[in-house]
């Protein structure tokens, strides 16, 4: 039973849910026995069709039990961090989000969680590099050269559809394993050169995860934060030269214990939030750890269970459907304009504050199906423009700043 959210693309359901629950005509040869153990055979089948758990079971393809880990609805406070990292699912031009935060803040929990809730990607079938076959201006050099070889354009390959990649850096990966490199081996057999892709040819289209990222090699992390930046891959190798295509939502965790993260490398992330910003009441605590008791046992009430997985389901669908609107969403010149000026009261250096500030604003808009409003760029200007600034420190002053009342959207044409 699809929820009310997905009734803007599920016609095709319910239509393929109707023929199956219709009965067959009955073949003249059946005798009849068979056709009593037929028609209680199709009343049992549409008895479970009926049943709500089973329903949202066939509808959601997100577990039921702990073994993928706890679901992001189900994840007690960090409202910022939650709604940031589904900004950065609607919108891939806001690069990435960084989690600081001791030992137990729920920081992979909600990077894992945010993957199962992106949408299935469409690619060229056979693809290394996960490409849009919609999308011919991110294409890589192998592609492209294959295509203009045979005379093709990128809409005549086949395709298919894969779960959004989900990739993980180690913290002592080398250049090669990230860019990619030639596979010697099966060059020596097939007598030409082989590309082995690497870990950022795997994560485009997708997420890439980085723990503890301020462990992670500053050469390193200044070849992923470029990378991403600018949304291409250039491996030059012996043999290969080769240019694809890297557009992945980052998202990197760090415990401030351990060490900080440069300034330069943190002021790449569109967004950076701390998971121990708000410390959660009694209340909260008690919620959050019931929460992950039960749900690691697998002995949480199934009905709140469905609950959750409802709500997941939802969030996913408003996801699909926000990306698509991002495309028509636009912030009019006085909303930039205010954005821009409370970049400067905030004392931000650079653009990059009022550029993503601008990025979030269109998500936060698009996710919740609206014209860029002024609740949006409020958003913007905590997640963006705050965290950079170098003037307004206190809390209080914060708040003054948010207080503001940014300008209305036009009306309508």
């Amino acid at each position: 039973v699809p929820s009310p959210i997905n009734t803007r693309h599920i016609t095709g359901n319910n239509k393929v849910l109707k023929v199956a629950t219709e009965p067959t005509p009955i073949a003249s040869s059946e005798s009849e026995d068979d056709i009593k153990a037929r028609m209680r055979a199709a009343a049992e089948a549409e008895a479970v069709l009926d049943m709500p758990e089973v329903a949202l079971e066939v509808k959601s393809n997100i577990p039921l039990s702990s073994a993928d880990g706890l679901p992001l609805s189900m994840v007690v406070g960090q409202d910022a961090i939650k709604t940031a990292l589904l900004l950065g699912a609607v919108n891939p031009r806001l690069g990435g989000v960084i989690i600081s935060g001791r030992r137990g803040t729920c920081k992979s929990v909600m990077a894992r969680a945010l993957h199962r809730l992106m949408p299935p990607i469409e690619v060229v079938k056979g693809s290394e590099f996960n490409i849009d076959p919609a999308n011919p201006g991110l294409m890589d050099d192998f592609t492209r050269d294959m295509l203009e070889s045979e005379g093709k354009e990128l809409k005549d390959l086949e395709t298919e559809v894969i779960d959004c990649p989900f990739v993980q850096v180690p913290l002592n990966v080398m250049e090669d394993r990230l860019l990619g490199s030639v596979d010697v081996e099966q060059s020596v057999k097939t007598g030409k050169t082989v590309f082995q892709a690497g870990l950022l040819a795997k994560a485009h289209r997708g997420v890439l995860y980085v723990d503890d990222i301020n462990l992670l090699d500053t050469e390193m992390a200044n070849i992923l934060l470029g990378v991403v930046s600018d949304g291409f891959v250039q491996v030059e190798r012996e043999g290969v030269s080769l240019r694809y295509p890297c557009r992945p939502l980052l998202i990197a965790t760090m415990n401030p214990e351990e060490g900080d993260v440069r300034d330069h490398i943190l002021d790449r992330f569109a967004v950076s939030l701390s998971a121990d910003a708000t410390p959660l009441t009694m209340e909260e605590r008690l919620e959050a750890t019931k929460s992950v008791l039960e749900f690691s046992t697998d002995s949480m009430d199934r009905q709140r269970l469905l609950d959750a997985v409802e709500q997941e389901d939802q969030i996913k669908t408003r996801i699909i459907f926000a990306r698509e609107d991002m495309k028509e969403t636009k912030l009019e010149q006085s909303q930039t304009m205010y954005l821009c000026e409370e970049a400067v009261r905030a004392g931000c250096q650079g653009h990059r504050a009022e550029i993503f500030a601008c990025e979030v604003a269109k998500a936060s808009a698009a996710l919740n199906d609206r014209r860029v409003s002024a609740d949006d760029l409020r958003m913007a200007v905590k997640l963006c423009i705050l965290p950079r600034g170098t003037v307004m420190t206190d809390p209080e002053m914060m708040e003054e700043m948010l207080d503001q009342q940014p300008p209305p959207p036009p009306p309508p044409p």
